[in-house]
């Protein structure tokens, strides 16, 4: 990626991307970051080799690409601060803060912005991410080809074409690293209870998850399909999936993303001042 990049906010979200997009051949020349404190810009400095500055404004100067990667609580104070500069070089924004939308971004920055709201998820710290990403109408194809190279450098990007999907995209792929770490807790404590060492029984769970992930992502087959061919008649497995199914675990999980969208809504509100 040739364009130049400015990050303001250097914390494991931007640490992650900025160190994808120099593995995947982004020169370091071309990455700024921007935070209050000097000692954290020079361990990310020295780690990645990049540009830093404690200027917001001055780190913009250049830019074509501005990534909003600070806390959604200080969103506003941050972007009124840059909303002069944006004005004058109009790069293209990225945001890649949860719960507030591009409207409320695009009025703190003054108005008549190119902008990207991106909801990723913590796997993207390991390079195993999945984004969700919404532009507004004033971002061209070139510069969604552009945040799309971005977020590709931390894992799997999917673009919605109505803001108000991304809280679906929250349920979905956002929060649910949680849902998933939650299962490994219930597998190692059923493990326990069955005899296994709790370090075994953990190992065993999580490798399985990550194999079958593997395997339904290079499958043809959906998960359905999946499920079903590891599934003997009268056998274990079918006894496990029938508790399962006759517990109702299909609701549950339907209603605790209903439940995650529901207050990803109620968030966006609350963030933009909304009541």
């Amino acid at each position: 990626m040739a364009s130049k990049i400015t990050f303001i906010g250097a914390g494991n979200m931007a640490g992650a991307i900025i160190g994808g997009l120099t593995q995947n051949g982004t020169a370091p020349d071309n990455i700024t970051a921007t935070a209050p404190s000097q000692e954290e810009l020079t361990a990310i400095g020295e780690r990645l080799g990049i540009h830093t500055s404690t200027d917001n404004n001055a780190a913009l100067a250049g830019a074509d690409v501005v990534v909003l990667a600070v806390k959604p609580q200080i969103m506003r104070d941050v972007c009124q601060g840059l909303a002069e500069s944006v004005q004058q070089a109009r790069p293209l924004i990225i945001s890649i803060a949860a719960g507030l939308d591009t409207t409320t971004i695009d009025e703190w920055l003054g108005g008549g912005n190119a902008l990207v709201r991106c909801m990723p998820n913590t796997p993207s710290l390991v390079g195993q991410g999945a984004s969700g990403l919404y532009a507004n109408a004033r971002v061209s194809e070139a510069q969604r080809d552009v945040a799309t190279q971005l977020m590709q450098a931390v894992g799997l990007v999917e673009w919605v074409e109505e803001e108000a999907l991304l809280e679906a995209v929250t349920a979905v792929s956002g929060s649910a690293p949680a849902y998933f770490f939650l299962m490994f807790e219930a597998m190692e404590e059923a493990g326990t209870q069955l005899g296994l060492p709790a370090e075994t029984a953990r190992r065993l769970a999580i490798q399985t998850a990550l194999g079958a992930a593997t395997m339904a992502g290079q499958s043809e087959h959906a998960p359905a399909t999946l499920k079903q061919n590891v599934m003997s008649p009268g056998g274990t497995t079918e006894r496990a999936i029938a508790h399962m199914e006759d517990t109702n675990l299909r609701q549950t999980v339907a209603d605790a993303m209903q439940a995650c969208a529901e207050r990803a809504r109620q968030m966006a509100k609350e963030l933009s001042g909304e009541r």
